[in-house]
């Protein structure tokens, strides 16, 4: 697990974090929920198959973690960053952060209606 330490800008006033933490965004939504749906395929074929094929059934495990890029939980915090890319920041001020409405980068493309 990456922990983070903060550091107070004594120009700025305001306290942020070394860096902003682990991204485990998809590349895109459809390409991350196939990989979530081949993980937990595996993952649930692995206990069910195991009353009839044995312990053979949980050599599906290791290719879920590999399909979640870690476990279900690394997979659920990369599909929320995946959705809210772009769209929610981190704000940081007076040594509180919030999240908000991202500002539009100013090259890029206006969003489509």
């Amino acid at each position: 697990m990456t922990t983070t330490s903060p550091v107070h800008d004594a120009h700025a006033g305001t306290v942020a974090p070394t860096s902003p933490g682990p991204d485990h965004a998809g590349a895109s939504l459809p390409r991350h929920l196939a990989r979530g749906a081949l993980g937990f395929g595996l993952l649930i074929g692995a206990v069910a198959l195991l009353p009839v094929i044995g312990p053979v059934s949980l050599l599906a495990a290791p290719p879920a973690l590999l399909a979640f890029r870690g476990c279900p939980t690394c997979w659920a915090v990369g599909l929320a960053q995946t959705i809210s890319r772009g769209r929610l920041e981190r704000q940081c001020a007076d040594g509180v952060c919030t999240l908000a409405q991202a500002r539009p980068h100013p090259a890029a493309p206006p969003p489509r209606a």
